[in-house]
């Protein structure tokens, strides 16, 4: 649950502002984890059947053909965004431990970084499932938790800086509201396990008497509690000691104590190793089903190379044409993870349940929906324009 969009939590933080961030930071907390109780509770709705996938459960609620047509493109392009932005998280984070351990040394070009961090994925993409990198998985986990406290105690030890500034950034109001936009989907982007919860959850097993959602909400539960006590404190901390002059990803920011920073940027990457893989498996799933049930290719050791291999090389490609994390974050986090987070389970909770209208459940969810649609809306424009603005006069390769 934790991934690296809690870096970015001070920067939305310096574009929302301290009432609309901390409200919107909340409100985010608490709806996203009411949309994953009601995820967890539909997994086995229906007696003697589990529904193992995301696109399933769609299925189940909208039929066969509209449930696809509805949840695959939304997941897909969730999971493949995030591992493109995991591409440049981790090549950014590479480009940081070497800056600050060889400060002599000639900058390299964030390009080849990105490249150094894929290498690792052509080798990890070839394991089978879920458990075969639950190693890889417990070290990302561990990793998160490190770096989001490295990240909030630093900028405890750093202080308040001596020209720090609340205010808004950007000098015209139309900028102010287009980084305010951009902001949402940074905080959005912070809350991704809907995603693969159904995959993760089809990994427990499950008895008549004894339901995998009874193990899966208590894990559920302490990951929220987890999640809380990083963002919050990395948000409003790193927000507080920066103010509106805060980078994109706070251990930018910050560079002393060097040691530290260091290994928290190292605890980046092996955290978002395992992460990428993570979003990959079920794109991976996919692919290779459509390629053997549709196109008719022969299922072999070959097939999958080929196709996981190009995975790699693409989410590698669109990382290094558009390295910005912050324009990323806004984007991806509106267009892709706002319809499965915030208001995709709610539409499905209202087509199978069919709660009484004003009821309680109804109220929630219909709330939920709006709230999610408009997030959906704003900030992949906010996000966009960021990377636009970001893209003028970048190159690949110096």
């Amino acid at each position: 649950m934790v991934g690296a969009g809690v870096l970015s939590l001070p920067y939305a933080m310096a574009n929302l502002g301290w009432g609309p961030g901390t409200v919107i930071l909340v409100l985010s907390w608490t709806i996203t984890l009411y949309t994953l109780w009601q995820m967890v509770e539909m997994h086995e709705m229906v007696p003697g059947k589990r529904f193992d996938r995301y696109h399933e459960l769609g299925q189940h609620a909208f039929g066969e053909k509209l449930g696809l047509y509805i949840v695959v493109p939304q997941q897909l392009i969730c999971e493949v965004g995030v591992d493109i932005v995991y591409m440049v998280t981790g090549g950014k984070s590479l480009q940081k431990i070497h800056k600050l351990v060889c400060k002599d040394c000639a900058p390299i070009k964030l390009t080849y970084f990105i490249m150094i961090f894929a290498s690792v994925h052509f080798v990890l993409s070839h394991l089978p499932n879920f458990n075969s990198i639950s190693g890889v998985s417990l070290a990302a986990a561990v990793m998160s938790l490190s770096y989001s406290t490295i990240a909030w105690t630093a900028s405890v030890h750093k202080g308040v800086q001596p020209d720090v500034e609340y205010g808004y950034k950007a000098s015209k109001t139309s900028g102010t509201v287009f980084n305010f936009f951009s902001a949402l989907g940074d905080v959005a982007f912070a809350y991704a396990g809907h995603n693969v919860v159904l995959e993760i959850q089809a990994t427990i097993p499950s008895k008549p008497g004894k339901p995998s959602k009874g193990p899966m909400w208590k894990g559920v539960v302490v990951a929220y509690i987890v999640v809380a006590l990083c963002y919050f404190p990395v948000a409003l901390i790193g927000y507080y000691m920066f103010g509106n002059k805060v980078e994109d990803n706070i251990l930018i920011s910050l560079e002393k104590p060097t040691w530290l920073i260091v290994a928290a940027n190292m605890f980046v990457v092996i955290h978002v190793i395992g992460s990428y893989q993570i979003y990959a498996i079920p794109v991976f799933d996919m692919l290779e089903t459509l390629l053997v049930k549709k196109l008719h290719f022969r299922p072999s050791r070959k097939l999958r190379f080929i196709s996981r291999n190009i995975y790699v090389a693409f989410t590698m490609f669109v990382g290094i044409c558009f390295p910005f994390f912050g324009g990323l974050l806004g984007f991806f986090g509106g267009f892709a993870f706002a319809p499965t987070t915030y208001f995709l389970p709610c539409i499905i909770w209202l087509a199978i349940y069919k709660p009484k209208r004003f009821s309680l459940s109804w109220i929630t969810n219909w709330i939920c929906i709006i709230l999610g649609f408009l997030l959906m809306i704003l900030s992949p424009i906010g996000g966009l324009r960021t990377i636009i603005l970001n893209a003028k006069g970048y190159e690949f390769f110096s």
